[in-house]
C-alpha cells in the first residue's frame, strides 16, 4: 500500500496549544498512523463534506484525504464539543 505524506493547515497548530500533553501524545500517534491507513477502522465520512473524522478519547481529528496526490490534510482537532463549530 502506498505511503500517504501528512499536511497540517496552520490553524491546527494552535489547536496543539489547549490540549494536554498526554492526550497531545496520543493524537499525534493517531494522526501518524494515518499515512499508512488514511481510512483506519474507526474513521467516518462526515456527511455532505468530503472530509473524515478520527476519534481519540474526548477528542477528534478531522481530515481530508486526497488519494491522486497521496495526502492527508488535518484541518482541525478539537474537543467533541466544539469540533464541528
Amino acid at each position: 500500500m502506498a505511503v500517504y505524506k501528512i499536511f497540517f493547515k496552520k490553524s491546527v497548530w494552535k489547536d496543539f496549544e489547549s490540549i494536554p500533553q498526554k492526550e497531545l501524545k496520543k493524537i499525534v500517534g493517531k494522526i501518524g498512523s494515518l499515512s499508512e491507513n488514511p481510512r483506519p477502522p474507526g474513521s467516518k465520512k462526515l456527511t455532505g463534506q468530503e472530509r473524515y473524522r478520527l476519534r481519540q478519547g474526548s477528542y477528534r481529528i478531522l481530515y481530508s484525504i486526497k488519494d491522486e496526490e497521496l495526502t492527508v490534510w488535518v484541518v482541525k482537532v478539537a474537543h467533541r464539543k466544539k469540533v464541528y463549530r
